[in-house]
């Protein structure tokens, strides 16, 4: 996934923090019917030991009791560190240390805040949400702050990017790779290579994609129109995607052939 930059990332965050707001107007993001406040030294009385009141996690904010998983997160237990605290930067970064266990999130990428999306769900499915911690993601009255709108908006963007190669992917699925010492390269193509499943096979291309150092290998549907053009367009070549500005053939392989080796 490309990174955006500059101006350009400053604007998508832009439309993409509006169209977070806009969800929330509209109702997507309705708040819960109860919850609690807690302030972080209140949640932290919650790490599950002996006369403690409870055993909470949080998560960008959000605070889900865990009891039902207390032998993932009781004290002496592997995910200990992550109860009575919001720790959303290390269930990215797996740094368990006191300095990695840590609510900022400030400068994760938009596939990290995805990770952090996943594991949101992963609560919410698993576990009761029972409020929100006054600080980094919501304010005193319980309502999103700026930061979590960032974050929020760096997920939406996530999401669209990939939808987008998810999109590229179909059009061009990566080829079926294999090496070896004694026989060396081989790229070819079938009707699940690259994961994506379809009713052509396709012949290896490299593809090459703005901003990247290398191409990779990936099929490319040989009949009919373009995917850019209408299936109804009477004027195509009839040659699929061959004619793709960003396409190279393998020197050395057939321009039809469904299989390149390229021997040691």
């Amino acid at each position: 996934m490309q990174r955006l930059c500059g101006r350009g990332l400053l604007l998508s965050l832009a439309v993409a923090a509006a169209a977070v707001m806009a969800a929330r107007l509209m109702g997507w993001w309705r708040p819960r019917a109860s919850f609690r406040l807690f302030i972080p030294e209140e949640l932290a009385r919650y790490r599950g030991g002996p006369g403690d009141p409870g055993l909470y996690l949080a998560l960008l904010g959000r605070v889900y009791d865990v009891s039902s998983g207390r032998r993932h997160y009781e004290p002496g237990a592997h995910y200990s560190g992550f109860a009575g605290r919001d720790a959303s930067r290390a269930f990215v970064t797996g740094d368990y240390s006191e300095a990695g266990l840590v609510d900022d999130v400030s400068d994760l990428s938009f596939s990290e805040m995805l990770t952090l999306q996943n594991w949101l769900s992963f609560y919410e499915k698993n576990y009761v949400f029972v409020g929100r911690v006054i600080g980094r993601f919501y304010s005193e009255d319980g309502q999103p702050t700026p930061e979590l709108t960032h974050v929020e908006a760096m997920i939406t963007k996530g999401l669209e990017a990939n939808k987008q190669e998810w999109k590229e992917k179909q059009k061009f699925p990566p080829c079926n790779t294999e090496w070896s010492a004694a026989r060396g390269s081989r790229f070819w193509c079938s009707q699940h290579s690259g994961g994506v499943s379809r009713d052509w096979i396709g012949v290896p291309r490299k593809l090459y994609k703005p901003g990247a150092k290398e191409p990779h290998c990936v099929c490319v549907r040989t009949t009919g129109p373009p995917s850019e053009e209408m299936l109804d367009n009477p004027t195509h070549r009839n040659r699929g995607d061959l004619d793709h500005p960003g396409l190279q053939e393998y020197p050395g392989c057939p321009p039809l052939a469904i299989t390149c080796f390229f021997p040691l």
